[in-house]
Protein backbone atom coordinates (compact mmCIF):
# COMPACT_ATOMS: atom_id res chain seq x y z
CA UNK A 1 0.00 0.00 0.00
CA UNK A 2 2.77 2.43 0.86
CA UNK A 3 4.44 2.10 -2.54
CA UNK A 4 1.08 2.48 -4.26
CA UNK A 5 0.31 5.61 -2.25
CA UNK A 6 3.68 7.02 -3.25
CA UNK A 7 2.63 6.52 -6.86
CA UNK A 8 -0.72 8.19 -6.19
CA UNK A 9 1.01 11.22 -4.72
CA UNK A 10 2.73 11.80 -8.04
CA UNK A 11 -0.22 10.95 -10.28
CA UNK A 12 -3.01 13.11 -8.84
CA UNK A 13 -2.69 16.86 -9.23
CA UNK A 14 -5.57 18.03 -7.07
CA UNK A 15 -5.02 15.90 -3.98
CA UNK A 16 -2.34 15.32 -1.41
CA UNK A 17 -2.34 11.63 -0.50
CA UNK A 18 -0.22 10.39 2.38
CA UNK A 19 -0.09 7.45 4.73
CA UNK A 20 0.52 7.38 8.47
CA UNK A 21 1.60 3.79 9.21
CA UNK A 22 1.66 4.37 12.96
CA UNK A 23 -2.06 5.22 12.90
CA UNK A 24 -2.88 2.84 10.03
CA UNK A 25 -4.45 5.77 8.26
CA UNK A 26 -4.47 7.40 4.84
CA UNK A 27 -4.96 11.16 4.50
CA UNK A 28 -6.64 12.54 1.37
CA UNK A 29 -6.44 16.34 1.19
CA UNK A 30 -7.89 18.68 -1.40
CA UNK A 31 -5.37 20.91 -3.19
CA UNK A 32 -6.88 23.94 -4.92
CA UNK A 33 -5.23 25.88 -7.72
CA UNK A 34 -7.66 28.78 -7.46
CA UNK A 35 -11.34 28.23 -6.66
CA UNK A 36 -11.76 25.96 -3.59
CA UNK A 37 -14.64 24.02 -5.10
CA UNK A 38 -15.27 20.62 -6.68
CA UNK A 39 -14.15 20.99 -10.27
CA UNK A 40 -14.54 18.00 -12.56
CA UNK A 41 -10.76 17.45 -12.52
CA UNK A 42 -10.67 17.35 -8.72
CA UNK A 43 -13.61 14.93 -8.61
CA UNK A 44 -11.86 12.62 -11.08
CA UNK A 45 -8.80 12.57 -8.82
CA UNK A 46 -10.89 11.83 -5.74
CA UNK A 47 -12.67 8.99 -7.51
CA UNK A 48 -9.38 7.50 -8.72
CA UNK A 49 -7.88 7.63 -5.22
CA UNK A 50 -11.01 6.14 -3.71
CA UNK A 51 -10.86 3.19 -6.09
CA UNK A 52 -7.25 2.55 -5.10
CA UNK A 53 -8.00 2.78 -1.39
CA UNK A 54 -11.03 0.53 -1.76
CA UNK A 55 -9.03 -2.11 -3.60
CA UNK A 56 -6.36 -2.01 -0.91
CA UNK A 57 -8.63 -2.17 2.13
CA UNK A 58 -10.72 -4.97 0.62
CA UNK A 59 -7.63 -7.01 -0.24
CA UNK A 60 -6.01 -6.46 3.16
CA UNK A 61 -9.24 -7.33 4.96
CA UNK A 62 -9.74 -10.57 3.05
CA UNK A 63 -6.13 -11.52 3.70
CA UNK A 64 -6.42 -10.57 7.38
CA UNK A 65 -3.39 -8.29 7.19
CA UNK A 66 -2.29 -7.37 10.71
CA UNK A 67 -1.32 -3.84 9.67
CA UNK A 68 -4.23 -3.16 7.33
CA UNK A 69 -5.55 0.37 6.91
CA UNK A 70 -8.23 1.28 9.43
CA UNK A 71 -8.90 4.98 8.76
CA UNK A 72 -9.26 7.49 5.94
CA UNK A 73 -9.16 11.23 6.69
CA UNK A 74 -10.62 13.69 4.19
CA UNK A 75 -9.30 17.23 4.68
CA UNK A 76 -7.97 20.26 2.79
CA UNK A 77 -4.48 21.67 2.45
CA UNK A 78 -6.13 25.12 2.70
CA UNK A 79 -7.13 25.59 6.33
CA UNK A 80 -9.53 28.38 5.29
CA UNK A 81 -11.64 26.21 3.03
CA UNK A 82 -12.55 22.55 3.21
CA UNK A 83 -14.68 23.07 0.08
CA UNK A 84 -17.09 25.73 -1.17
CA UNK A 85 -19.09 23.03 -2.94
CA UNK A 86 -20.01 22.37 -6.54
CA UNK A 87 -18.48 24.14 -9.52
CA UNK A 88 -21.16 26.79 -10.03
CA UNK A 89 -19.42 28.30 -13.05
CA UNK A 90 -19.58 24.92 -14.74
CA UNK A 91 -23.21 24.44 -13.69
CA UNK A 92 -24.15 27.74 -15.33
CA UNK A 93 -22.46 26.70 -18.58
CA UNK A 94 -24.34 23.39 -18.62
CA UNK A 95 -27.67 25.01 -17.77
CA UNK A 96 -27.29 27.65 -20.49
CA UNK A 97 -26.46 24.89 -22.98
CA UNK A 98 -29.47 22.82 -21.86
CA UNK A 99 -27.07 19.96 -21.09
CA UNK A 100 -28.97 17.64 -18.75
CA UNK A 101 -26.55 14.80 -19.39
CA UNK A 102 -23.59 16.95 -18.36
CA UNK A 103 -25.27 17.93 -15.09
CA UNK A 104 -26.27 14.32 -14.47
CA UNK A 105 -22.73 13.04 -15.12
CA UNK A 106 -21.22 15.58 -12.72
CA UNK A 107 -23.77 14.77 -10.03
CA UNK A 108 -23.33 11.02 -10.45
CA UNK A 109 -19.59 11.34 -9.84
CA UNK A 110 -20.38 13.27 -6.65
CA UNK A 111 -22.84 10.71 -5.30
CA UNK A 112 -20.53 7.83 -6.20
CA UNK A 113 -17.86 9.49 -4.05
CA UNK A 114 -20.25 10.30 -1.19
CA UNK A 115 -21.79 6.84 -1.20
CA UNK A 116 -18.42 5.08 -1.22
CA UNK A 117 -17.31 7.17 1.76
CA UNK A 118 -20.54 6.69 3.70
CA UNK A 119 -20.56 2.93 3.14
CA UNK A 120 -16.82 2.60 3.96
CA UNK A 121 -16.06 0.81 0.68
CA UNK A 122 -18.13 -2.19 1.74
CA UNK A 123 -15.56 -3.34 4.30
CA UNK A 124 -14.76 -2.70 7.98
CA UNK A 125 -13.13 0.74 7.69
CA UNK A 126 -13.66 4.18 9.23
CA UNK A 127 -13.91 7.42 7.25
CA UNK A 128 -13.24 10.79 8.92
CA UNK A 129 -13.72 14.37 7.71
CA UNK A 130 -11.62 17.15 9.23
CA UNK A 131 -13.00 20.66 8.60
CA UNK A 132 -10.80 23.61 9.55
CA UNK A 133 -12.48 26.33 7.48
CA UNK A 134 -15.58 26.60 5.29
CA UNK A 135 -17.62 23.58 4.19
CA UNK A 136 -20.49 24.84 2.07
CA UNK A 137 -22.94 23.15 -0.25
CA UNK A 138 -21.29 20.07 -1.72
CA UNK A 139 -18.41 20.59 0.70
CA UNK A 140 -20.82 20.17 3.61
CA UNK A 141 -22.22 17.05 1.91
CA UNK A 142 -18.71 15.61 1.55
CA UNK A 143 -18.05 16.17 5.25
CA UNK A 144 -21.39 14.60 6.18
CA UNK A 145 -20.58 11.46 4.19
CA UNK A 146 -17.80 10.51 6.63
CA UNK A 147 -18.53 8.41 9.69
CA UNK A 148 -16.90 11.00 11.94
CA UNK A 149 -16.88 14.77 11.48
CA UNK A 150 -14.15 16.66 13.34
CA UNK A 151 -14.14 20.46 13.18
CA UNK A 152 -12.19 23.39 14.55
CA UNK A 153 -14.22 26.20 16.18
CA UNK A 154 -13.72 28.65 13.29
CA UNK A 155 -15.19 26.17 10.78
CA UNK A 156 -18.41 27.22 9.06
CA UNK A 157 -21.09 25.07 7.43
CA UNK A 158 -24.15 25.76 5.32
CA UNK A 159 -26.15 25.14 2.16
CA UNK A 160 -26.34 28.22 -0.12
CA UNK A 161 -28.29 26.45 -2.87
CA UNK A 162 -31.78 27.53 -1.81
CA UNK A 163 -30.65 31.16 -2.19
CA UNK A 164 -30.58 30.72 -5.96
CA UNK A 165 -33.54 28.41 -6.37
CA UNK A 166 -31.72 25.10 -6.04
CA UNK A 167 -31.20 22.55 -3.27
CA UNK A 168 -28.24 20.34 -2.28
CA UNK A 169 -28.87 17.24 -4.39
CA UNK A 170 -25.83 15.03 -3.88
CA UNK A 171 -26.78 13.31 -0.64
CA UNK A 172 -27.43 16.12 1.87
CA UNK A 173 -30.88 15.01 2.99
CA UNK A 174 -30.01 11.31 3.11
CA UNK A 175 -26.82 11.94 5.06
CA UNK A 176 -28.34 14.46 7.47
CA UNK A 177 -31.22 12.06 8.18
CA UNK A 178 -28.66 9.67 9.68
CA UNK A 179 -27.61 12.32 12.20
CA UNK A 180 -30.61 14.48 13.07
CA UNK A 181 -34.41 14.48 13.01
CA UNK A 182 -36.08 15.12 9.63
CA UNK A 183 -37.35 18.55 10.71
CA UNK A 184 -33.84 19.61 11.69
CA UNK A 185 -32.44 18.31 8.41
CA UNK A 186 -35.00 20.35 6.46
CA UNK A 187 -34.18 23.45 8.50
CA UNK A 188 -30.45 23.11 7.89
CA UNK A 189 -31.07 22.98 4.14
CA UNK A 190 -33.77 25.63 3.87
CA UNK A 191 -33.04 28.38 6.38
CA UNK A 192 -30.30 30.34 4.53
CA UNK A 193 -27.97 30.18 7.52
CA UNK A 194 -24.30 29.56 8.03
CA UNK A 195 -23.73 27.44 11.11
CA UNK A 196 -20.73 27.45 13.38
CA UNK A 197 -18.96 24.24 14.32
CA UNK A 198 -20.13 24.73 17.90
CA UNK A 199 -23.79 24.92 16.80
CA UNK A 200 -23.47 21.72 14.79
CA UNK A 201 -21.67 20.05 17.67
CA UNK A 202 -24.70 20.80 19.88
CA UNK A 203 -26.94 19.25 17.21
CA UNK A 204 -24.80 16.11 17.07
CA UNK A 205 -23.64 16.70 13.49
CA UNK A 206 -20.06 17.56 14.42
CA UNK A 207 -18.73 14.65 16.47
CA UNK A 208 -15.52 16.19 17.79
CA UNK A 209 -14.99 19.93 18.35
CA UNK A 210 -11.29 20.58 18.67
CA UNK A 211 -9.44 23.64 19.87
CA UNK A 212 -8.48 26.19 17.23
CA UNK A 213 -5.44 25.00 15.31
CA UNK A 214 -5.66 21.56 16.94
CA UNK A 215 -7.90 19.74 14.45
CA UNK A 216 -5.18 17.54 13.03
CA UNK A 217 -3.94 16.72 16.50
CA UNK A 218 -7.51 15.84 17.57
CA UNK A 219 -7.93 13.63 14.50
CA UNK A 220 -4.69 11.76 15.21
CA UNK A 221 -5.68 11.41 18.87
CA UNK A 222 -9.06 9.92 17.92
CA UNK A 223 -7.44 7.34 15.65
CA UNK A 224 -4.77 6.53 18.21
CA UNK A 225 -7.38 5.93 20.92
CA UNK A 226 -9.56 3.76 18.69
CA UNK A 227 -6.97 1.46 17.12
CA UNK A 228 -7.36 -0.88 20.08
CA UNK A 229 -11.15 -0.52 19.99
CA UNK A 230 -11.54 -1.07 16.28
CA UNK A 231 -13.64 -4.23 16.59
CA UNK A 232 -16.32 -2.41 18.54
CA UNK A 233 -16.04 0.71 16.37
CA UNK A 234 -16.50 -1.18 13.14
CA UNK A 235 -19.20 -3.40 14.63
CA UNK A 236 -21.14 -0.29 15.60
CA UNK A 237 -20.74 1.11 12.07
CA UNK A 238 -22.20 -2.13 10.73
CA UNK A 239 -25.11 -1.72 13.14
CA UNK A 240 -25.70 1.82 11.89
CA UNK A 241 -25.72 0.50 8.33
CA UNK A 242 -28.38 -2.03 9.31
CA UNK A 243 -30.60 0.35 11.27
CA UNK A 244 -30.16 3.40 9.01
CA UNK A 245 -29.40 1.93 5.58
CA UNK A 246 -28.33 4.17 2.72
CA UNK A 247 -29.85 3.24 -0.63
CA UNK A 248 -27.88 4.20 -3.73
CA UNK A 249 -31.12 4.45 -5.72
CA UNK A 250 -32.27 7.12 -3.28
CA UNK A 251 -29.20 9.18 -4.17
CA UNK A 252 -29.77 8.78 -7.92
CA UNK A 253 -33.48 9.62 -7.67
CA UNK A 254 -32.69 12.85 -5.84
CA UNK A 255 -30.06 13.71 -8.47
CA UNK A 256 -32.76 13.53 -11.15
CA UNK A 257 -34.85 16.00 -9.16
CA UNK A 258 -31.77 18.22 -8.82
CA UNK A 259 -31.09 18.15 -12.57
CA UNK A 260 -34.69 19.09 -13.39
CA UNK A 261 -34.61 21.93 -10.86
CA UNK A 262 -31.44 23.26 -12.46
CA UNK A 263 -32.95 23.15 -15.94
CA UNK A 264 -35.96 25.17 -14.81
CA UNK A 265 -34.16 28.02 -13.07
CA UNK A 266 -35.51 31.42 -14.02
CA UNK A 267 -33.27 34.28 -15.12
CA UNK A 268 -33.19 35.88 -11.69
CA UNK A 269 -32.03 32.64 -10.08
CA UNK A 270 -29.37 32.19 -12.75
CA UNK A 271 -28.06 35.67 -11.97
CA UNK A 272 -27.98 34.77 -8.27
CA UNK A 273 -26.07 31.58 -9.08
CA UNK A 274 -23.59 33.73 -11.01
CA UNK A 275 -23.19 35.88 -7.90
CA UNK A 276 -22.32 32.81 -5.84
CA UNK A 277 -19.98 31.59 -8.58
CA UNK A 278 -18.13 34.92 -8.40
CA UNK A 279 -17.95 34.50 -4.63
CA UNK A 280 -16.22 31.15 -5.12
CA UNK A 281 -13.69 32.79 -7.43
CA UNK A 282 -13.20 35.73 -5.07
CA UNK A 283 -12.62 33.37 -2.17
CA UNK A 284 -9.95 31.55 -4.13
CA UNK A 285 -8.21 34.82 -4.97
CA UNK A 286 -8.32 36.26 -1.43
CA UNK A 287 -5.65 34.51 0.65
CA UNK A 288 -5.95 37.01 3.49
CA UNK A 289 -9.68 36.59 4.00
CA UNK A 290 -10.48 36.16 7.68
CA UNK A 291 -11.36 32.48 8.27
CA UNK A 292 -14.27 33.35 10.54
CA UNK A 293 -16.10 35.23 7.77
CA UNK A 294 -18.11 33.31 5.24
CA UNK A 295 -17.66 33.69 1.50
CA UNK A 296 -21.42 33.53 1.01
CA UNK A 297 -23.82 35.97 2.62
CA UNK A 298 -26.96 33.85 2.88
CA UNK A 299 -30.33 35.42 2.40
CA UNK A 300 -28.92 38.79 1.38
CA UNK A 301 -30.19 38.77 -2.17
Amino acid sequence: MEDHLDLLQHSVRHLKVSRDPSLRAVWVEFKYDDRPCFTSDLLEDVWAVQRSIRQTVLSDHHQSQSDRLLFQVLASTDSRAFSLGGDLTYFIQLIEAGDRDGLRKYAKTCIDIQYATATHYGTPFTTIALVEGEALGGGFEAALSAHLLIAEPQARFGFPEISFGMFPGMGALSLLARRVAPATARKLIMDHRIYTAAELYELGIVDVLSEKGKGREATADYMRRHIGLVTGLQGFQAAVDRVYPLEYDEFTDVVELWVESAMHLNERNKRLMEYFARAQLSRGNSPDKHPGTSTYQFGSN
